[in-house]
Formats: C-alpha cells, structure tokens, sequence
C-alpha cells in the first residue's frame, strides 16, 4: 500500500499540517494541528498505508503546545 506522511508546519501563530508537500489548516497551535493530522492518519491506516507524523520541537518563545508566550 502506500505511505501518508504528515508533517506539522508552523509559524509563531498559525500552524498546518504539510501532506503531500500542501500545508492545510490554519490552527492555533502545534497541539491542534496535531489532533487533525491524527484524525487524517487513522483513516489512512484504515486503508493500510504507512503513517509517519513529524511534530518539530519547541523555540525558546514557544510554550510545548506551540504558542507564543510574551
């Protein structure tokens, strides 16, 4: 079968989630894009393909769930 790779992508304020190379969603943290890519990833299991999530590690301006603190 194939492979859906899903890589969560972000700025400061606004994170997606990159699969097959087209960011989607505008979601307010890197925990919410989280939750869709998992969403998405169940169903491709559901087809038997590969899943790969990526979630990128925290900037020092970051909190863990990926907003920006002042």
């Amino acid at each position: 079968m194939g492979k859906a790779y899903y890589d969560i992508v972000g700025t400061d304020d606004s994170w997606g989630v990159r699969h097959d190379n087209d960011p989607v969603g505008d979601y307010a943290s890197k925990e919410a894009a989280f939750e869709a890519a998992v969403l998405a990833a169940t169903n491709a299991i559901k087809f038997g393909h590969e899943v790969r999530i990526t979630v990128p590690g925290n900037e020092s301006s970051e909190t863990t769930l990926g907003v920006v603190t002042n």
